[in-house]
């Protein structure tokens, strides 16, 4: 059984930086893609930014939303089995409940969709003051 457990959320002011991270356990992080997407109040959730294995295994892609490029990063610590997304100059907007998405790498498939998933994480919370 695949589980997966964010942490590090929290109350920041805009400009702050804050690390999400994403623990995984019943399974390797290494091959798997791994996206984060966030869901605001009484918004729909979105898709923040994702990673995933290229062809031949040695290296990642990652692909971010406009909303987040040059502020948002996307790493991985393997044998830690941990996923983090390291978040900087925190806006009002990015306020919302932080999830962790995992699935094999499958080549072709579209990471920016909730639906190439199989695993999520139950979320955490975070808030940006202004």
């Amino acid at each position: 059984q695949v589980q997966l457990v964010e942490s590090g959320g929290g109350l920041m002011q805009a400009g702050g930086s804050l690390r999400l991270s994403c623990a995984a356990s019943g399974r390797t992080f290494s091959t798997a893609a791994v996206g984060w997407f966030r869901q605001a109040p009484g918004k729909e959730r979105e898709f923040v930014i994702t990673q995933w294995r290229g062809r031949g295994g040695s290296f990642y892609i990652a692909d971010y939303a406009d909303s987040v490029k040059g502020r948002f990063t996307i790493s991985r610590d393997n044998a830690k089995n941990t996923v983090y997304l390291q978040m900087s100059n925190l806006k009002p907007e990015g306020t919302a409940v932080y999830y962790c998405a995992a699935a094999d790498s499958k080549y072709g498939s579209n990471w920016r969709l909730e639906s190439s998933y199989e695993y999520w994480g139950q979320g955490t919370q975070v808030t940006v003051s202004s």
